[in-house]
């Protein structure tokens, strides 16, 4: 079984190697850059920054509540964030810009998968200065309506504000919805709206009207209508990387960027299906991928969900791999 395994990890990393020349480092914003920062050994989080053309925001797994602003053109870090307010973080995954200006955090990863009754957002203003600061950052009590869960993705809705989460289980994920506006007073109730694969991160388009789920080998773009993923999706030519943790948009919505945890670790920039520009033919402005099935049903009011799960299977022998990928890779 383990040699079958590698036989297909090999295929997909063949399929799935990105294409096209080795862009130049130092030259221009929003390109492949290598991580220089010798401190950030496992970011498993990746968002551009709204304020600062170039710069995304990234941070540890688990680690002090620390946030580090690097620059795409140079792949140094030009601002280190030191969260306060909030307790000692847990599990941190995932992070996210939303249309408040401000950067949300996602303490939501549970290796235990469910052992941990609630998870925690933080949230804190994108500052206006890249330096080295302080940061006065609200903490938020989150359950799943349907009972606790392990989850590595975390995604706000740049119109709506809306904070969505991406679980993950060996046999398959959902996606949450959070409340309207989350509140610091009590818990904040997130249900699920739609069925979703083995997730490692998530990011919606800056127009929302896409959103993109990535795994450890594959990587789907939806189109995204009245709060909720719409058909199959569409394919992403995502890269092999060694532990593929993070996805992100570029400010301008043209690309996308890929990251994994390690030191000195690679971004990788992929033009989206939908080439960045939106399809007024299409619900919710992105291309449908031919045969898409009909949209779920859920709302993010309802706890059902429809299987939006279709665009993962084009490489089956991929998902298999991350089930059992996970299993092999060095998790604390």
């Amino acid at each position: 079984m383990r040699s079958a395994l590698c036989a297909l990890g090999a295929a997909a990393a063949l399929v799935l190697l990105p294409a096209g020349p080795v862009r130049a480092e130092g030259q221009e914003p929003d390109r492949d850059f290598t991580i220089q920062d010798t401190r950030i050994t496992e970011s498993s989080g990746l968002a551009a920054s709204r304020a600062h053309p170039g710069i995304y925001w990234t941070h540890n797994d688990q680690d002090a509540p620390l946030i580090y602003g690097v620059d795409s053109r140079t792949g140094k870090t030009v601002a280190t964030l030191t969260m306060r307010g909030v307790g000692t973080p847990r599990d941190m995954e995932a992070i996210s810009v939303g249309p408040d200006g401000a950067v949300y955090v996602g303490d939501v990863g549970d290796n235990l998968d469910g052992s941990w009754d609630h998870v925690w957002i933080y949230r804190f203003p994108e500052p206006a200065v890249l330096k080295d600061q302080e940061v006065r950052a609200e903490q938020y009590v989150v359950k799943y309506a349907d009972g606790p869960r392990n989850a590595e993705a975390l995604m706000v809705h740049p119109k709506t504000g809306r904070v969505y989460i991406a679980s993950k289980r060996e046999d398959g994920g959902g996606l949450y919805a959070g409340p309207e506006r989350l509140s610091r007073s009590g818990t904040n109730v997130f249900r699920r709206v739609a069925e979703v694969p083995w997730v490692t991160d998530g990011a919606f388009s800056p127009d929302g009207g896409r959103l993109v789920l990535r795994g450890y080998f594959t990587a789907v773009e939806y189109a995204w209508k009245d709060g909720r993923p719409v058909g199959g999706g569409t394919p992403v030519g995502a890269p092999f990387q060694g532990q593929a943790e993070s996805v992100t948009y570029t400010r301008d919505g043209s690309a996308l960027m890929f990251g994994s945890e390690g030191r000195n670790s690679r971004v990788l920039r992929v033009e989206p299906p939908s080439g960045g520009r939106t399809d007024p033919k299409t619900p919710g402005g992105a291309p449908a991928s031919p045969g898409a099935s009909a949209p779920p049903s859920a709302s993010p009011e309802g706890e059902g969900g429809g299987n939006v799960t279709t665009g993962f299977l084009v490489l089956a022998g991929a998902t298999l791999l991350v089930v059992a990928g996970k299993r092999l890779v060095r998790r604390r």
